[in-house]
């Protein structure tokens, strides 16, 4: 297979022009993330960490769950707790039924730091909110086939999307909530559910 970086091949394959545009996008977020960490000296990944910490619930704010989310390793994403916890940015909370397994919390100072540093993707969303209804649902759909893909290839370790939650179900050709009691349209499909349940 000939290489995606070839400008002869993928100038004349849309399936490789494809697959540098969704490289190039990944180039945008990596900017975007790093602006905004710079002004706290902080590293993208301790942003992006307790920008999940402040918006998920304390069963997911653990080091082995943060790690298969972020596809790091546990000692990686320890080390950065660490630098974060000594920063006062974050807090471990003890399990009160096992005193070895602790979770992690946001301070008053890491919350405040969330509030100025997660709308880094705003430009992104500013264009997107200009497409077409239409268009959005295209690109949607996309997106969220993509991810499905890539998470059944293990690329994508976990994915709380509705595809994979025990409350999806289909019903006729529409997807459908069972614990919602709703049919679901391709745009209410989510990404990441705080009702999912893993099937």
């Amino acid at each position: 297979m000939s290489s995606v970086f070839d400008l002869n091949t993928q100038n004349s394959n849309l399936n490789y022009k494809i697959v540098a545009g969704l490289e190039r996008l990944s180039h945008v977020f990596r900017i975007f993330l790093w602006e905004k960490a710079k002004l706290y000296s902080l590293s993208p990944i301790q942003i992006q960490l307790m920008i999940f910490i402040q918006h998920h619930a304390p069963d997911k704010c653990t080091i082995s769950y943060l790690a298969q989310e972020f596809n790091f390793t546990k000692p990686t994403i320890s080390d950065a707790v660490k630098v974060l916890e000594q920063k006062k940015l974050v807090k471990k909370i003890a399990d009160k039924n096992d005193s070895r397994s602790y979770s992690i919390q946001l301070t008053a100072a890491g919350k405040k730091i969330v509030l100025e540093t997660e709308d880094f993707p705003n430009p992104l969303a500013e264009i997107i909110s200009n497409a077409t209804p239409g268009d959005k649902l295209v690109l949607w759909n996309n997106i969220t086939n993509l991810i499905i893909k890539l998470n059944q290839l293990q690329v994508i370790s976990i994915q709380r999307t509705c595809f994979n939650c025990k409350h999806y179900s289909t019903k006729g050709n529409a997807g459908y909530c069972n614990l919602l009691g709703q049919k679901l349209q391709p745009q209410d499909i989510r990404m990441d559910c705080n009702e999912f349940e893993i099937i």
